[in-house]
Parts: C-alpha cells; sequence; structure tokens
C-alpha cells in the first residue's frame, strides 16, 4: 500500500496575483520559505524513501527544505518534468483579475475538461492530468507496496491528481481546494486509491510516521481483517 505525501510549493510573489505558469525564476518568497521551513519540521519524523519534485524553482526549494529537514538516511530530491506547473501558454504570466473577464476563465470554472490554453505551450486539462497521474504510478511502481514517498507540485496539478484519486470527473476538480504548502495524502492499494488527507496546512502528521507493522487489520479494536483495497463498512475506527 504505497503511501504518496503530495504537497504544494510554498508562496511566491506571484501566488494569488498572477499566473506564473512555468516562468522561470521565481523563487518562494520569505513567507513561502517560512512555510516550507514549517512543513519540513511537521514531516521530520515521517521518513520517506523518495522526494520527487516539479523541476521549477519554487517546488524545488520546497522540497529541498523538507529534505534537509529529514533524518539520516535522507531522500535525494528527484525532478519528474511530468510534475511541471501547466503549460498556461499565452496566459502566463498575465494577472488573474485580467484573465477572470475571458470567456475561457468560465470554462475552465465550469467545464475544465474542455479546456486547452491559448497559444504555443497550451496543454488541455487531461492531458495534464494524464501526465501527473502517470509519473504518480510510475513512482509508485518504482518505490514498491510499502513505499512512503513525497511529491511536490502545484495546485492544478495536484487538483488534477486528487480528483483521480477520489473518482471525481475532471468537471469536478474545481471544488478541491489545494493551498500553499498544504498537504495532502493518498494510499494506493492494489484495489484503489484512498484519499487520507486534503488541504492540511497544520495537523498531526504522527499517523504517517513509519512503523515496524502498518495495523490494517483493526484487531485490536476488535473489528474484522479487511483486505488491503477494503473500505470499512461504517467508516471504522480511524488510523
Amino acid at each position: 500500500m504505497t503511501l504518496v505525501l503530495v504537497v504544494r510549493h510554498g508562496l511566491t510573489a506571484a501566488t494569488g496575483t498572477a499566473l506564473a505558469g512555468r516562468t522561470p525564476g521565481i523563487p518562494l518568497d520569505d513567507r513561502g520559505r517560512a512555510q516550507a521551513a514549517a512543513l519540513a519540521e511537521r514531516l521530520a519524523p515521517v521518513q520517506l524513501d523518495a522526494i520527487v519534485s516539479s523541476p521549477l524553482e519554487r517546488c524545488a526549494q520546497t522540497a529541498e527544505a523538507i529534505s534537509a529537514a529529514q533524518r539520516p538516511p535522507r531522500a535525494a530530491v528527484q525532478a519528474d518534468d511530468r510534475l511541471i506547473e501547466v503549460g498556461y501558454g499565452d496566459w502566463t504570466g498575465r494577472s488573474l483579475r485580467k484573465l477572470s473577464r475571458e470567456p475561457l476563465w468560465r470554462v475552465v470554472q465550469a467545464h475544465p475538461s474542455a479546456v486547452t490554453f491559448p497559444g504555443p505551450g497550451g496543454e488541455t486539462l487531461p492531458d495534464i492530468q494524464r501526465r501527473a497521474v502517470a509519473a504518480v504510478r510510475d513512482w509508485n511502481d518504482k518505490l514498491g507496496p510499502d513505499a512512503v514517498y513525497l511529491i511536490c507540485s502545484h495546485a492544478d496539478v495536484i487538483k488534477a491528481i486528487l480528483a483521480d484519486s477520489l473518482g471525481l470527473h475532471l468537471d469536478l476538480y474545481q471544488r478541491i481546494q489545494v493551498d500553499p504548502c498544504s498537504l495532502s495524502v493518498i494510499r494506493y492499494t492494489p484495489l484503489r486509491p484512498f484519499v487520507e488527507r486534503l488541504n492540511d496546512t497544520g495537523g498531526s502528521v504522527a499517523a504517517l510516521a513509519r512503523t515496524a507493522q502498518r495495523a490494517t487489520d483493526g484487531a485490536q479494536a476488535g473489528t474484522p481483517a479487511l483486505r488491503p483495497g477494503d473500505a470499512p463498512v461504517g467508516g471504522g475506527a480511524g488510523g
């Protein structure tokens, strides 16, 4: 049961005001560095088998902060181009206020599966979801069913991954909130993924720390054994 920690990069000077896209040279600002340091401290007890990042600077910096806080042996940050920010084409670098007046904006909000961002390099949202989910699945296969690893990417990419894990049509992915430096957690089983956390910006991570044996049968609670991929009817007693 591969456990994937999914992290959005911390704040930059452009976050929330302009669509940075793949513009190079946009680092974390002071707020973003503080966010990354706080998340790194929270995740320090969780032994990670790998840390995989979008190649863009804001993600790489966030991932490096998490790596630096890990207890030895530390996982080095590895870049995966499939986790890179959306190719927004001609929208790249423009203010969100101005973009919100574009006719395509309403399509992005209501029918994102039909969106192709205009101009050179503009991607479709279904293509973004395919490449990002393929990256996660490939890393799951590479690292194995007992792995606990982290990926660091961008909000729209993460929302597409989470929508796939939740079994949501891509047109519903705007219902998912992914804040800067938030943590989401997906547990992949042979039957289905389970989204265990979503947009966590401050909770305890004690339950994510690797233990000698991950209890899945609920035996101590007196509940019947579950096969990997089974969901407890009635909700279960928690982790």
